[in-house]
């Protein structure tokens, strides 16, 4: 059974501040819970159906606690449209920037990204692309709110996110064997220009860009052309589209 006050618990934890007092965060829907339990993801409180946790038996002990609830008690406590068969109270992970190490691998960096369904869609790309490390400037979204987490579809699970002073990371990195990328509208053709197989890259803000503080931080600008009819240009590409791009055109120059 899952009572009031858990269910009082659970809600609380849509809103930031509680999330960080209790260092807890809800994961809600088959898809990302049953990849957090799997992953070995420390998972201190499993609420699901009778139905689902006969199917996912065999991960569904990862879980420190777990409990049957009735579809009406998770609907009660969901922050889903639909009640999901579903969710789980995860703790929220701390990682060393130590662990990234942009002089090997390829690091993703993320300079005030605004909207919580583009955060979860990036990490979800970073997946997608083989991108251990994602650093976000300490005012980007937070990806353990609701949506934010849903936009990620699991792939939270494979990846480390962290949440730093975007410039004093960029800075301690700049070296001759790290190049950083940036994308600017007055950049060199992504599909042009030399690309590394490791080092930084940067996208920016939803409306802004990269901005004015870390632009002078970028090794190398580029900018993703667009191939519209004169007159019918497009004013801008949604930052998780252009992402997907610029993570495309990095991985298919290392094949």
């Amino acid at each position: 059974m899952l009572g009031k006050n858990r269910i009082k618990i659970i809600r609380s934890l849509e809103h930031k501040k509680y999330r960080l007092k209790e260092k807890l965060f809800v994961a809600e829907g088959t898809k990302l819970v049953t990849a957090l339990l799997a992953s070995g993801w420390e998972v201190e409180f499993l609420a699901a159906t009778p139905g689902w946790l006969r199917q996912e038996a065999p991960i569904a002990g990862n879980a420190h606690s777990v409990e049957e609830a009735s579809p009406d008690e998770l609907a009660r406590a969901t922050f889903l449209k639909t009640a999901p068969p579903c969710l789980a109270l995860c703790r929220l992970p701390e990682y060393s920037p130590e662990l990234i190490s942009p002089g090997t691998d390829l690091v993703l960096c993320l300079d005030g990204i605004q909207d919580p369904g583009n955060l979860g869609t990036i990490v979800r790309l970073a997946g997608w692309f083989g991108i251990s490390d994602v650093v976000c400037s300490g005012d980007s979204a937070d990806l353990f709110a609701p949506k934010a987490l849903q936009a990620t579809m699991g792939a939270l699970a494979g990846i480390r996110v962290h949440y730093l002073p975007l410039a004093p990371f960029l800075e301690q990195n700049n070296s001759p064997r790290v190049e950083i990328t940036g994308t600017f509208l007055d950049g060199e053709n992504i599909y042009k220009a030399h690309l590394p197989g490791h080092g930084i890259v940067v996208m920016g803000n939803e409306g802004q860009g990269i901005r004015p503080a870390i632009a002078p931080l970028i090794s190398r600008k580029v900018t993703i052309p667009d191939f519209a009819p004169a007159g019918i240009k497009p004013e801008s590409l949604n930052v998780s589209v252009a992402t997907a791009i610029v993570l495309s055109e990095f991985r298919r120059r290392k094949e």
